[in-house]
Formats: structure tokens, C-alpha cells, sequence
């Protein structure tokens, strides 16, 4: 099942797809992280999972919303325990990740590493830009100073 909803390619196809899957059953979107200009992580809560491997997904995207992977847990994940699993040489990223119960990806999927060092692609401006935790770039806050 978790292959058919990353499937769907989208975001909002894969929501919609989720809840037709639940049936109807609402989902709850707990988190949105956003690691560089390239990557999204939506954290989803379904209360029945019906069929699903876990609970809690994480779905990433890139930045128009096209689904990478799907990750599927039995407990809530964090932030940073995610990306030290993706990144583990990356020393802002840290944690434990509960166990992954299942992961599915797409034409889409690339290794989020990349997205994080000090040349990685940028469609801002360098004037514009500041490194994020971790690494990736974000906008600079409009009187210069960092997010």
C-alpha cells in the first residue's frame, strides 16, 4: 500500500488517496520540514492504518510537491533523527529513529544528501541565502540576519 500511495506522485493526490484508502477517515498533518529549497518532509498521523506498515508517515517531496519517498512508523519521528538517518555523517543531525516499517520511493527520489552541501544547487540569490542546520540553503530574513 505504500508503494500505491507514492504512486500518486503528488502531495495532494497522495492525501487523497490515503483517505479514500481509510476509509474516509480523516488524516492529521503534524509537521511540515522544510530542509533546503528542494525538500519538504509532511508528517501524517492516520488514526486507522488500515493496511498501512505503521501510524505515522512521512512523505518528501521536492519543492512542487512531487513524492519521493514514503516512510511509514509506529511512533511519531523527529526532525533531526530522520535526517541522521538519511545523512549520518552530518553532524547537526542527531537522534533515534523508531524502526522504519516500510519505505517507498519514485522517479523522484534522489539522495536528500545532496540537497545539503555548501555548493548545492540554489535559486536564490547568495546575498539572498543563508545555510540552514545541517545544510541546504533558505531565504535570509529581509534586514539581513538569519532565520
Amino acid at each position: 500500500m505504500l508503494q500505491a500511495l507514492a504512486d500518486t506522485m503528488v502531495l495532494g493526490a497522495l492525501l487523497e488517496e490515503l483517505r479514500s484508502r481509510c476509509g474516509g477517515a480523516p488524516y492529521e498533518l503534524l509537521e511540515h520540514w522544510q530542509q533546503g529549497e528542494f525538500h519538504h518532509d509532511v508528517v501524517v498521523r492516520v488514526p486507522d492504518p488500515a493496511g498501512l506498515p505503521g501510524q505515522f508517515l512521512v512523505v518528501a517531496t521536492n519543492c512542487n510537491g512531487g513524492v519521493k519517498e514514503v516512510l511509514a512508523f509506529g511512533e511519531r519521528p523527529d526532525r533531526w533523527a530522520l535526517w541522521h538517518w538519511r545523512c549520518p555523517e552530518v553532524a547537526d543531525f542527531a537522534g533515534d529513529l523508531p524502526p522504519i516499517l516500510g519505505r517507498a520511493t519514485t522517479v523522484h527520489y534522489f539522495d536528500p544528501c545532496a540537497l545539503l552541501g555548501p555548493d548545492a544547487r540554489s535559486e536564490l540569490r547568495e546575498e539572498h541565502r543563508v545555510r540552514q542546520a545541517g545544510g541546504g540553503w533558505t531565504m535570509a530574513s529581509s534586514c539581513g540576519n538569519k532565520p
